[in-house]
């Protein structure tokens, strides 16, 4: 008997295969799951994925995900406008957020320094971080510039390549504290140690 997958569910898998951190056997688990489900399971999926696509866009000010602009964190008034988080990816926000505590706001560099990958300075908002730090002290200051790039190889050379454009300026900035892994992604971290990671932040 053969083992091949029906065309449809083939090209379904190799779909989920294109998900982060999804192997084909994983893929082939969320396929039959799909196949399990009612019809109107799967159009429901079909229709949230169009849906999300469609409403979401990057915040004009800080470059994560949203469905308003600017976004909900940028326009809290509640929030230390003069505080400002540089994280590498959007989904990086929301452990930081879950730790509590923080109540500055972010900005998303949209990936980190990889020569190997083509990624280079141009390719990260570093333009926008300097013009977004440059409006806000017109209008009253920043005190303080956290850099909370993944603790990697990339991370800390994005890192490293933001210092030298920010030290010139004058701005205080700071790394989060080393509760995290070597090697780890922001985006696992729990929250006692995010919220560790943030109060050990240090001076650079």
């Amino acid at each position: 008997m053969s083992n091949e997958l029906a065309e449809p569910l083939r090209l379904l898998v190799e779909e989920f295969c294109r998900l982060p951190g999804i192997g084909k056997k994983s893929a082939r688990r969320l396929a039959f799951h799909v196949l399990r489900g009612t019809d109107d399971d799967a159009r429901r999926m079909a229709e949230t994925i169009v849906q999300v696509k469609e409403q979401m866009r990057h915040c004009e000010i800080c470059f994560q995900f949203t469905d308003q602009q600017p976004c909900r964190i940028c326009s809290d008034p509640g929030r230390d406008q003069g505080l400002v988080c540089v994280v590498q990816e959007p989904g990086d926000i929301f452990p930081i957020e879950r730790a509590g505590g923080y109540r500055g706001l972010y900005h998303v560099l949209m990936g980190a320094l990889s020569p190997l990958k083509g990624v280079g300075p141009e390719s990260l908002k570093l333009t926008e971080l300097l013009q977004r730090l440059d409006t806000v002290n017109e209008e009253g200051g920043v005190h303080e510039v956290i850099l909370a790039t993944n603790p990697d190889v990339e991370g800390e050379a994005t890192a490293a390549y933001t210092l030298r454009l920010l030290k010139p300026k004058g701005y205080k900035v700071t790394r989060i504290g080393f509760g995290l892994p070597v090697g780890s992604s922001l985006e696992y971290a729990d929250e006692v140690t995010m919220a560790r990671a943030l109060e050990g932040r240090r001076e650079i």
